[in-house]
């Protein structure tokens, strides 16, 4: 954001004490304006579309919900509104959820006065604001979700050829064949691929191989 334009924020905490502190805070800084504030979920899906504020502190704990499920409905309203979360937990669920929900920035309440106001600054700003080590388990749980979604990826590359070969409707033996190796171990072989895929029985990797083997042609 640039130029000499007044940042508005507003507020969402069930604690008055704790909006009270950083409203005052705020609203002592040039160029920063609280606009409005709300103790709960419902309070802030009402209060905050019609003031369309630049940036909303949310708390990620509520107590008729949680912050990462009103960003994301204020988000899919005020597109280009910036959420910081704060919340008083260091916590990896929320932390994901609320960058998946497309907050811009998760803080936790012991920052420093100095630090919030730098914090609503950078979001404001159309910057994210993650601590490193946030960051780096945030990239982890990315990574992870990304195996999961793939679950070929968790297949070695015999695996992935014992695949193929029961796509094509090749029986143990056929495949030991193919591939060199003892009956017996193909079927270790493709216990542990149906296992890895998530599946009981032989027919449904046959179909799962043709089905991949169509999309990759």
């Amino acid at each position: 954001m640039g130029g000499d334009r007044t940042i508005r924020v507003f507020l969402v905490d069930d604690h008055e004490i704790v909006r009270r502190g950083v409203g005052s805070l705020l609203d002592e800084e040039d160029g920063i304006e609280v606009v409005g504030e709300a103790g709960t979920a419902a309070q802030a899906l009402a209060r905050v579309p019609a003031l369309a504020p630049d940036v909303v502190v949310l708390d990620v704990r509520l107590p008729d919900g949680d912050g990462v499920t009103v960003c994301r409905e204020i988000r899919s309203l005020l597109p280009d509104a910036r959420m910081l979360m704060l919340t008083s937990y260091s916590d990896d669920e929320a932390l994901y959820g609320a960058v998946m929900a497309g907050a811009s920035g998760y803080i936790l309440k012991q920052i420093h006065g100095t630090d919030l106001v730098g914090a609503v600054r950078t979001v404001a700003d159309g910057r994210s604001l993650l601590d490193p080590e946030s960051t780096s388990r945030m990239l982890k749980r990315l990574r992870e979700d990304a195996v999961r979604k793939d679950p070929l990826s968790e297949l070695t590359e015999q695996e992935r050829r014992v695949l193929e070969l029961i796509g094509e409707g090749l029986t143990n033996r056929e495949i030991g064949a193919r591939m060199y190796l003892a009956e017996k171990t193909v079927k270790n072989y493709v216990s542990r691929v149906l296992a890895k895929l998530g599946m009981a029985r032989r027919t449904q990797a046959a179909a799962y191989a043709v089905r991949i083997s169509m999309d990759q042609g």
